[in-house]
C-alpha cells in the first residue's frame, strides 16, 4: 500500500487512531514550540478510550506489552502534537525521543521496548524523518503505575 506524502493523512490512511488530549497534571506544558523546534513533555500510555495502560514491564508485562505501552505513549504524543500545532504537517522531524521504562533490576529489553514509539514514528513521518535519536532507560515505577513514559523533540517545518 502507498502512503500519502503528509503526514497528517497517514494517520488515517495506518488506521491510527489518537488518543483524547489529557490536562497536565502538574505545572508544565504539554507542548513548547521554542524557535523551530517542538519540545513535547513526557507522555503516557494512553488507550483510545482514554483509559491508561498500567503495570511493569518484566512482572505485569513482557516486552512485547512494553513495546505496545510505548506504542500507545507515541499516539499520545501525536494527539498533543495535533492539539497544539494543528496538523502533524508542521513537524519536519524527529530530533529526539527520551524514554522511560518501569521495570525491575536486570531487564535488558529497553531498546525493544521503545520501539514501539519509535517504529510509529518511522511509519508517519518516514524512515528518514521519523527517526531521530534516543536515550531508554529503566526505572523502578513511573507516574500512576503505567510501564513507560516518553518525552521527544520535533523540528519543525
Amino acid at each position: 500500500m502507498e502512503l500519502p506524502d503528509s503526514p497528517q493523512a497517514r494517520i488515517a490512511a495506518l488506521d491510527l487512531v489518537l488518543p483524547p488530549i489529557g490536562k497536565p497534571a502538574g505545572a508544565y506544558k504539554p507542548c513548547l514550540v521554542v524557535g523551530t523546534q517542538a519540545l513535547v513533555s513526557g507522555h503516557l500510555p494512553f488507550r483510545a478510550d482514554g483509559t491508561l495502560l498500567k503495570g511493569r514491564v518484566g512482572e505485569d508485562l513482557d516486552a512485547d506489552g512494553g513495546k505496545e505501552a510505548a506504542r500507545l505513549a507515541g499516539l499520545a504524543i501525536l494527539a498533543t502534537l495535533v492539539d497544539h500545532l494543528g496538523s502533524l504537517d508542521r513537524v519536519a522531524r524527529v530530533v529526539k525521543l527520551m524514554g522511560l521504562v518501569s521495570c525491575p533490576a536486570g531487564f535488558t529489553q529497553h531498546p525493544h521496548v521503545f520501539n514501539g514509539c519509535s517504529e510509529l514514528f518511522a511509519a508517519v513521518w518516514g524512515p528518514d524523518h521519523g527517526v531521530g535519536v534516543r536515550s531508554a532507560f529503566g526505572v523502578a515505577s513511573l507516574p500512576l503505575g503505567v510501564p513507560v513514559e516518553i518525552e521527544a523533540v520535533f523540528e519543525l517545518a
